[in-house]
């Protein structure tokens, strides 16, 4: 038998799942923006703003109360999957 409450949780994380697939839809649609705006590919990898956008998110998620090694592994998981898909998709040279 299966626990229901947790069936019904599961049913919520599925919902938030998609929506963060929107979410997500709508951030590489801006990062598509961004690579046609670079000129060379050596410009994909911007560490000084890594940086800035690791420690804004630190600072963020201290302010909501979570755990900040989550968001930390999430937000550098995104930059570098979004690292890779700007090599992927950069057209000059």
């Amino acid at each position: 038998m299966k626990n229901k409450n947790i069936l019904l949780i599961r049913k919520k994380l599925d919902k938030l799942d998609n929506n963060l697939l929107s979410i997500i839809k709508r951030r590489t649609k801006l990062v598509d923006q961004v690579i046609k705006n670079k000129k060379f590919k050596k410009d994909i990898v911007d560490r000084k703003r890594i940086k800035i956008i690791l420690k804004n998110i630190k600072i963020k998620s201290k302010k909501r109360n979570l755990d900040t090694k989550i968001t930390q592994r999430i937000w550098m998981s995104m930059i570098n999957a979004y690292i890779d898909y700007e090599y992927r998709n950069f057209k000059k040279k």
